[in-house]
């Protein structure tokens, strides 16, 4: 018999809506003709302050707009990580944004 293995990926993040159509929650903000869908079809985010208690999607919202716009979505925590992290990060950021590819910063 074969032992059983666990995935990989995690069950939260295999699960984790990909679109504002799966997302649930904050309609203020995502709802047709509102801030963020309205950014969204500019594809130009601003720097975001989202906050709220663990497990209200702070994270997945972030994702969802990091693939919306097509750009890159980089968690860092700054609990686990230091300033020559973030400095490495964003000097990474600086070189894609020349290629065209834009980057999203996740700070947890």
């Amino acid at each position: 018999m074969k032992a059983f293995q666990r995935p990989a990926t995690p069950l939260a993040e295999r699960i984790r809506p990909t679109s504002l159509e799966e997302y649930t929650g904050q309609k203020h903000l995502v709802a047709p003709g509102k801030l963020l869908y309205e950014l969204i079809k500019t594809r130009l985010v601003p720097s975001l302050i989202l906050w709220g208690p663990p497990g209200s999607g702070k994270t997945t919202l972030a994702t969802v707009l990091a693939n919306l716009v097509e750009a890159d979505f980089i968690f860092f925590s700054a609990v686990l990580s230091g300033v020559k992290d973030i400095r490495r990060i964003v000097d990474q950021a600086k070189e894609k944004k020349q290629e065209g590819i834009r980057t999203i910063l996740f700070v947890d």
